[in-house]
């Protein structure tokens, strides 16, 4: 049965299952700093594919709202990563000027994906083009879009990224990995010609939204505002106490069933899972913030996102959807035209 909006009243101080690690600000400085020692190797390279392989060139296909490119980087440990970008032309960019102000640069929207899967398609994007808005949506390392996972993972990897090394240290988990490799992205986000780095904003839902989180927090003087809607990566035990862990938490099911039948390392598993808990994140996000919530999400249990959501010490506004579960909410989607809006605008922020 979805959940009550009493019910999410009465979990206004749930702050989650398992404690932050007292050395988790430490353990992600030297993540972020390894990342930031990478050498910066990217390029933009018109998308073709967008054309359907058709000989016609990128621009022409969009008329003259924007460019398509398909941005390509080198990410950890030598990884070919790549991202959709769309760029507005002419005067739909220049319209996001401030009136009576000179043009400074368009804002963008950094946009992560769904678990398991890829980047929206080329025409999804273009509505933040729409809006003046150049969009940079990134493809998750192995799993729908082209970028390439290197793998090296210790131990098994059981079913999904989650668990993809957590039998060694939590530093060598798949998500630590990503979430560095958007650490590289946001560096190439501030080489980009014509960018207003004072409104750069996330977009993400589910694995998109536990992203989106991490990306704010790890890039707080870059980020300005995110949209969450329902993120998944969050307070993993609770949802295994729910007995949640399965569709896209399944790997926690196949690990405890496999490899700690017992539960005897229970503390440990869930200990090296707080360093990509996006529970653990939240206290470093320092952007104004809109979240989503559906009461009737079964693959992401409200409690769970009400652990993340209780921990954000930033503007925030949280919006519930009563008949809503894990699926599109377009209600959300138009909520986040004028929540960007008012970044444009300067608006005041949500408490």
């Amino acid at each position: 049965m979805p959940y009550t909006r009493g019910q999410i009243e009465d979990l206004a101080g749930y702050r989650g299952s398992t404690p932050v690690p007292p050395d988790f600000d430490e353990f992600w400085a030297t993540r972020i700093q390894e990342a930031d020692s990478e050498p910066l190797e990217w390029e933009l390279v018109p998308a073709t594919e967008a054309m359907g392989g058709a000989n016609i060139s990128p621009e022409a296909i969009a008329g003259a709202s924007c460019k398509l490119y398909d941005l390509w980087f080198r990410g950890m440990g030598g990884a070919r990563l790549h991202a959709k970008y769309l760029v507005p032309k002419g005067e739909l960019a220049l319209s996001q000027a401030h009136e009576g102000e000179p043009f400074e640069g368009m804002p963008l929207v950094l946009q992560f994906h769904g678990y398991p899967g890829t980047s929206r398609s080329w025409l999804e994007q273009m509505s933040y083009v729409g809006m003046g808005m150049a969009i940079l949506a990134f493809d998750c390392p192995g799993q729908g879009g082209p970028g390439n996972d290197v793998g090296g993972y210790e131990g098994t990897t059981v079913s999904g990224h989650i668990v993809a090394g957590l039998d060694g240290d939590p530093a060598g988990l798949y998500y630590v990995r990503c979430h560095q490799d958007i650490r590289i992205l946001c560096r190439i986000i501030r080489e980009l010609e014509g960018i207003d780095l004072s409104r750069v904003y996330v977009n993400g839902a589910s694995q998109g939204g536990g992203l989106g989180i991490a990306c704010a927090a790890l890039n707080a003087d870059l980020v300005s505002r995110a949209a969450i809607l329902y993120p998944f990566l969050s307070d993993y035990r609770r949802v295994f106490e729910l007995e949640a862990d399965d569709i896209a938490y399944e790997g926690l099911r196949y690990y405890a069933r496999w490899f700690d039948p017992a539960g005897e390392r229970t503390g440990e598993v869930f200990g090296k899972l707080a360093y990509i808990d996006s529970v653990s994140f939240a206290h470093l996000v320092r952007c104004e913030v809109l979240f989503g919530t559906g009461l009737a999400d079964i693959v992401c249990p409200p409690p769970t996102q009400c652990a993340v959501y209780n921990n954000l010490d930033c503007p925030k506004r949280r919006v519930l959807f009563p008949d809503f579960g894990h699926e599109e909410i377009q209600a959300f989607d138009d909520m986040i035209i004028d929540f960007f809006n008012a970044g444009l605008r300067g608006g005041e922020r949500d408490e």
